[in-house]
């Protein structure tokens, strides 16, 4: 998978723009937009690559000398290299618009070897600027258009950093049919409805103590055992984990233990892309409620390695519902310290990826 990319315009996006003759070419005519160096700066750690396209008319000809371009220019350069922010490229079209060049935005020709790349993740992608153009060229490339309107950085930060990690996984068999919703960016919400009633107090747990939405919609051959359908949702809550955590950018990765009355339950939870699943249980009767408590293995278990999460779950002796209860809410708690935002780094590990 590539990185997400924004494609910035230059004048009216980033620095100001002259009414008059639309050219900055003196020093005294530059200035940055209000709020346009801690915009890029988040935008920068939240993981997004900077690339400029901007059209500059006729620069190089005598309407437009290059040396009157290129002071003002390398002054908004240095601005932004002595702040952190860095552009990995720096692309102008110099033509006009009679010219009809294939360079010229909308048109992609400036792109062209960067989207073809593979270095664009086009789903995460977007161009930022003041005009049709802009959006124009963002339908071109396959990607989203933002249009930038005055002193609209700060809400353009927090349309790109404020997450909507959502997954919708359904699985549909011989044996079950499942529908689980997940968006850990949503607090406690959506609804549980399996079948089994003791499984939806504990599938509750999640929702409530993880402080996410998840709706799960569950039906099977219960007139068989709950085998099928309790594996079957911890194969699609797993698969719907890993998809809404996307890149597991800026997450805090780890997470945790809890007093359950008279029982102590721990979760170890790490993030890390491989599969690994530990329990060390052992329960003081068979069934909690309708549910064989063998299927709380199974179900972590099938959550674990779909979700490709290392887990290991641990109980003391005790009550047997307060037992498999404290294991959901410790598991519960631990995903959501894991999934909460760390923005002191762009990925919790020294691999620089997850």
């Amino acid at each position: 998978m590539g990185s997400p990319y924004l494609f910035i315009d230059r004048d009216g996006t980033l620095i100001e723009e002259p009414i008059v003759d639309k050219q900055v070419d003196k020093l005294e005519k530059l200035a940055l937009l209000p709020n346009v160096i801690p915009a890029l700066l988040a935008l920068q750690t939240a993981g997004y690559r900077l690339v400029m396209v901007s059209n500059q008319d006729g620069l190089g000809t005598a309407s437009f000398p290059k040396d009157t371009f290129d002071a003002p220019h390398n002054m908004m350069m240095q601005i932004f290299e002595s702040q952190g922010i860095q552009f990995d490229e720096v692309l102008i079209c110099p033509h006009f618009s009679e010219d009809n060049c294939n360079c010229r935005k909308p048109k992609t020709a400036l792109l062209t070897d960067l989207m073809r790349s593979g270095k664009v993740d086009l789903a995460r992608s977007y161009v930022i600027g003041d005009r049709q153009t802009d959006i124009q060229l963002a339908e071109n490339l396959c990607i989203q258009g933002i249009l930038y309107t005055e002193n609209s950085w700060p809400a353009i930060v927090t349309q790109l950093t404020t997450s909507n990690r959502e997954s919708l996984i359904t699985r549909n068999t011989k044996e079950t049919q499942i529908a689980v919703k997940v968006n850990l960016d949503r607090t406690k919400s959506g609804s549980v409805d399996t079948g089994l009633g003791f499984f939806d107090h504990m599938l509750d747990q999640i929702r409530t103590h993880a402080n996410i939405l998840l709706d799960v919609k569950a039906s099977g051959d219960l007139h068989i055992d709950e085998h099928h359908l309790v594996e079957d949702v911890g194969i699609a809550l797993g698969k719907a984990l890993k998809e809404a955590l996307g890149t597991k950018a800026q997450i805090a990765r780890y997470g945790f233990s809890l007093p359950m009355d008279e029982c102590k339950a721990e979760c170890q939870l790490d993030l890390s892309g491989r599969a690994s699943f530990v329990l060390n249980a052992n329960f003081s009767r068979e069934k909690a409620g309708d549910l064989d408590v063998q299927m709380v293995e199974h179900f972590f278990k099938s959550l674990a390695d779909n979700a490709e999460i290392s887990l290991i779950l641990s109980v003391s002796e005790g009550n047997c519902h307060h037992q498999v209860e404290g294991l959901f809410k410790a598991f519960s708690r631990a995903l959501r310290m894991a999934v909460a935002a760390d923005k002191s780094q762009q990925t919790a590990s020294s691999k620089g990826c997850l």
